[in-house]
């Protein structure tokens, strides 16, 4: 294709454009999904992903996809990133939990409800916060995170959202951000301080909210169906 003869002002179509690592990552994801449901055999796969790692636009990836119920699903979700900070106004003045380990360690796990903002002390001690089975009741969580000569650890569902800001002095702040594939999943913000300490939050590989797994289940079977009676 030679792109002189193309007017400078107009766009490439979106299928022309080149794919990046995020876009195959993105159809590897949905091809090891198909194969798991059992969608795909293993040589089909196999033969899919070696396409997957050669493809040079976007529109070559979806050719390897454009079967699957799950890429479509994905394809129709609006896509709206998620911002850095937490929005104010859905932030209500509802009472604060509070997790303080001094010369101790207080852990918060299982299947609790998580409350809007959650504020986290460790002097000389150590706090874990785990969210991966909690309840997430609110469409944002924030997590306030002081380390003095101690630690506090997050862990979230890997289909959350999750970001941070914060610092250290002599010490480790350290959050993996994290983009949900829902639109409507619960956003996790880590803010705060580590002072001669560590503050670090992650998403916690193979633990995903119930209910939202169960929506997307929902949904690929709901264009599964909708494929099939066309």
């Amino acid at each position: 294709m030679d792109l002189t003869k193309r007017p400078t002002q107009e766009p490439l179509p979106p299928a022309e454009l080149r794919a990046s690592d995020a876009d195959r990552d993105r159809v590897a994801d949905v091809l090891r999904d198909a194969l798991a449901e059992g969608r795909l055999t293993a040589d089909e796969h196999a033969e899919r992903v070696e396409g997957v790692l050669s493809a040079k636009t976007v529109g070559e990836l979806d050719v390897f996809v454009r079967d699957l119920p799950a890429a479509h699903v994905r394809r129709a979700t609006a896509y709206a990133p998620v911002p850095n900070r937490p929005d104010p106004g859905a932030i209500p003045v509802d009472p604060d939990e509070h997790v303080v380990a001094v010369f101790s360690a207080a852990l918060r796990k299982g299947r609790w409800r998580a409350g809007r903002r959650i504020h986290a002390y460790a002097i000389f001690g150590s706090v874990e916060i785990d969210l991966s089975e909690a309840i997430f009741e609110y469409r944002q969580v924030v997590i306030k995170a002081f380390s003095v000569f101690g630690s506090v650890e997050v862990s979230v569902p890997e289909n959350v959202s999750l970001r941070g800001s914060g610092g250290g002095i002599l010490g480790s702040f350290e959050v993996d951000t994290l983009d949900s594939d829902e639109v409507d999943a619960p956003v996790v913000y880590v803010d705060g301080l580590a002072v001669l300490g560590s503050v670090e939050a992650r998403p916690r590989r193979g633990r995903l909210i119930a209910d939202l797994a169960a929506r997307v289940s929902r949904k690929v079977d709901n264009s599964l169906r909708k494929h099939l009676d066309r």
